[in-house]
């Protein structure tokens, strides 16, 4: 038996993602095959394709040719032995990195995310990498409680339409920063935008918040905005910033930035969040979360934004719908039974 999936043949635009027929084989030993049902369609797969990741050409970034695809819903297929963790017809989840652009995945079954088997895959797969980023964020890294005035920078794509949601549940006052055609998301969920084409940001907070910002939460991670993002926080304020840097360089000072910030006797911290933390680290805390954030899914609390759903297979015309900057919200990719 075979089966399909979207393979980068050689780093560049979308057209270089190929779909191949791969042969279907048993899980191995502690391993699960997963048919995929939902991929998400991030911008970690836009950068790593492209060839322009900080990874790139590093032991840490992809050799082609490989399957991108950063987190998948899917239901559980098939069982090697000494699998006890979920059993075929389960509905799960996988924080894969690559791999999820593909009609099956095969997982190791200790890296499953349990889910509620009533939910949308389509409106369940950005929770696996897009909400745990906004949900950490606000509730690990900056710690907000109701109340508090923060801003989001980026806040009109997957993440930034996830912090929307959440920090509304949480009682945030929040200001974000988008295009202005893409206000109307803000505005829905009662945030103050500003556009960042003809409004200084800073000028705005610092005459609509004199005492500063409790938080901020920024998802460009440049130098830039994390120095102009800091200039707002009030004593004891917090600034996390996620996402890639654009090169070594601009990484290394980041990380002088960062020592900086945490040594100065000013009350201000600087974090840098990544979901690296996961696979390294502790597992634990991602798994409450998940927990947490499929309860609020199953219960209507939250519903992620669905700019657009494409089949698996063409994954191209996700990429580029993705880069061409018009989207609001997310992007996914589908079986073709829930088109």
């Amino acid at each position: 038996m075979r089966y399909k999936s979207v393979v980068v043949t050689q780093t560049g635009s979308p057209e270089v993602l190929q779909v191949v027929e791969n042969d279907l084989r048993a899980p191995l030993s502690r391993e699960v095959r997963i048919k995929v049902l939902a991929a998400a369609v991030c911008r970690p797969d836009i950068t790593v394709r492209a060839g322009e990741s900080l990874y790139s050409g590093t032991p840490l970034g992809q050799k082609v040719p490989f399957v991108p695809g950063y987190s998948v819903i899917g239901v559980v297929d098939a069982a090697g032995e000494d699998v006890t963790e979920a059993a075929v017809g389960d509905r799960v989840g996988a924080l894969t990195v690559i791999g999820g652009y593909s009609e099956y995945l095969y997982w190791k079954s200790d890296r499953l995310i349990p889910l509620p088997p009533s939910v949308d895959p389509a409106e369940a797969v950005p929770l696996i990498l897009n909400y745990i980023v906004a949900y950490q964020t606000l509730h690990r890294s900056a710690k907000v409680k109701a109340g508090d005035k923060v801003l989001i920078i980026g806040a009109s794509g997957g993440i930034g339409t996830a912090l929307l949601q959440l920090g509304k549940l949480a009682d945030l006052a929040m200001y974000g920063i988008a295009s202005k055609s893409k206000h109307h998301i803000l505005t829905e969920y009662g945030v103050t935008p500003i556009d960042y084409h003809t409004q200084d940001f800073v000028e705005v907070i610092s005459q609509a918040e004199p005492d500063g910002l409790d938080a901020v939460i920024d998802g460009m991670m440049s130098l830039d905005y994390i120095r102009r993002g800091l200039s707002l926080l009030r004593r004891g304020g917090k600034m996390v910033s996620y996402g890639e840097p654009a090169g070594f360089s601009a990484l290394f000072r980041i990380l002088g930035t960062w020592v900086t910030v945490n040594l100065l006797p000013n009350g201000k911290s600087l974090k840098l969040y990544g979901t690296s933390s996961y696979f390294v680290f502790d597992k634990r805390p991602f798994e409450e979360d998940w927990a947490v954030l499929f309860k609020l899914l199953e219960e209507g609390k939250i519903k992620p934004v669905i700019a657009a759903r494409f089949p698996i297979l063409e994954a191209a015309r996700a990429n580029e719908l993705l880069e061409s900057g018009r989207v609001v919200g997310n992007v996914v990719l589908v079986a073709p039974e829930l088109l």
